[in-house]
């Protein structure tokens, strides 16, 4: 049935009006909000903390939760739960699993130096760290959906990519949001970055495992992945409150290639291999001590552990160790010495070689047919989160400052490819371990330990003309007033 009647020019237009009005006023685009406020492309002029940091610090804690939630039941999920094709059960051997999680560590920790790149010569920090966050997203959709050997390489793939993409970009974003005004808050704002981490770590590693014992690898993978997504929503939220510090281009080139440049690369290089030796063993808690824990006496305290919770122990140690540091320790240590920067990372270094001596010591109980208690393991991570408070804690802060303005985020990435390089260590041993039946049968048991706390000892011995040698300098992205955008 055709209209008596066709509108005429003027009742279309105000109709488009009435409806135009009526959908602005829903979805809050007024004619006032339609011209977006642009961002800000240098530090805003604050001597207090800058507003996009609690932005950045709750995505940490989030995105942190669903990494350290799926790693912390990795070797337990491809030594127990993983199926084949069919869905019958076709778990990994102990070398097995231990090249599969130490190849995901090395790439989500070597993938940095790609991802800082992609930040600073083309996206800039924030598009970059926005759009793998998607990515990383995937990657736990994959593990949550798919038990398979399959899902397994194509999740960790994926967040490989993601979470090793956007690592770099994170810390440097951080520091990005201070000029001279607010510099003095940069260290501490860094510690709080790094609490962030240790919080999300330590409750992701309590209750994850708790639901793949009970609920099955789908509920455990998959709760990682809405705190990654909520981690990645978060971080958009803050998005007009950040210093949006734009991508480097063609100025990347001449600065990396150029003197200044160069130095640094060199420098944070030697640091970076030293480090590496730290992870080697540190790591190795996550892996190998899971499955030792797996032989010991695990009731403690009152409480029954499982083997894959143990490492919880970790980041609340960090909550702890770091004001313990902070206000006990390091004022201690600094009426006896100057405590530079890299004193600090030197003696995290030392820390993991006694770690590893303990473990050493577990071993040979175990191998004597007695069931030590786990209480022992736990003061294994007490030294070793003690190392990493020294080391890593002051390497985030130490590494920023070292990179000239055009190359913060790779220069970031020399220091998180340490524990990519740590990790390919790891691999390369357990992968000669398996294809040798006879050297493993001699690095076996607690031979195993004293050899990686043998490596260390010795690398010590060259760190310390290295310190001694290395000349430090401090670069900010320092700027007398914020570009127009968005005011706090």
């Amino acid at each position: 049935m055709r209209p008596s009647r066709l509108l005429s020019a003027d009742q279309r237009r105000s109709i488009l009006l009435s409806w135009f009005t009526s959908a602005a006023a829903f979805a809050d685009i007024s004619p006032a909000r339609m011209s977006k406020p642009t961002f800000a492309t240098r530090p805003f002029p604050l001597t207090t903390m800058p507003p996009g940091i609690p932005f950045i610090i709750l995505n940490e804690a989030a995105e942190r939760f669903s990494y350290y939630g799926m790693r912390a039941i990795l070797m337990i999920f491809m030594t127990q739960y993983l199926r084949d094709h069919s869905g019958a059960l076709a778990p990994l051997s102990q070398p097995q699993a231990m090249v599969y999680y130490h190849t995901f560590e090395m790439a989500a920790y070597l993938f940095p130096i790609l991802g800082a790149f992609l930040s600073d010569i083309f996206l800039g920090k924030y598009l970059t760290i926005l759009s793998l966050s998607l990515v990383y997203c995937l990657g736990h959709l994959a593990l949550a959906l798919d038990g398979t050997t399959t899902g397994l390489v194509l999740g960790l793939s994926l967040i490989a990519i993601g979470s090793g993409g956007i690592k770099p970009c994170v810390s440097a974003h951080v520091g990005d949001q201070f000029g001279s005004g607010n510099r003095h808050l940069l260290e501490r704002v860094f510690y709080w970055f790094y609490f962030s981490i240790n919080f999300g770590s330590f409750f992701a590693t309590l209750l994850i495992p708790y639901l793949l014992k009970h609920y099955g690898p789908h509920v455990a993978f998959g709760l990682p992945g809405l705190l990654m997504l909520l981690a990645t929503w978060v971080f958009w939220l803050g998005r007009y409150r950040f210093a949006h510090v734009p991508a480097s281009g063609k100025n990347f080139t001449r600065v990396a290639f150029g003197p200044e440049g160069w130095a640094a690369i060199r420098n944070l290089s030697g640091i970076t291999l030293f480090v590496a030796l730290f992870w080697c063993l540190s790591d190795q808690a996550y892996s190998a001590w899971v499955l030792q824990a797996e032989k010991m006496d695990r009731s403690f305290l009152g409480f029954q552990w499982l083997s894959s919770q143990v490492s919880a122990v970790n980041p609340i140690l960090v909550l702890v160790f770091i004001p313990l540091f902070s206000f006990v320790v390091y004022p201690a240590l600094g009426r006896v010495m100057k405590l530079t920067a890299l004193r600090k990372i030197g003696m995290g270094l030392v820390m993991p070689v006694f770690a590893f001596c303990l473990s050493a010591w577990i071993e040979r109980q175990i191998a004597a047919g007695l069931k030590p208690n786990i209480g022992w393991q736990l003061l294994g991570h007490a030294m070793l989160t003690a190392g990493e408070v020294l080391s890593y804690g002051t390497c985030l802060e130490f590494s920023y400052r070292q990179a000239p303005p055009a190359m913060k985020s790779v220069i970031m990435s020399l220091m998180l490819a340490s524990i990519g390089i740590g990790n390919a260590i790891t691999v390369a041993v357990n992968k000669w371990l398996a294809t040798h039946p006879e050297t493993a049968k001699t690095l076996s048991g607690s031979t195993y330990y004293l050899s990686f706390a043998l490596g260390l000892s010795i690398a010590m011995l060259f760190y310390i003309p290295f310190a001694l040698w290395f000349k430090e300098k401090s670069y900010l992205a320092d700027a007398p007033e914020a570009a127009a955008g968005v005011q706090p």
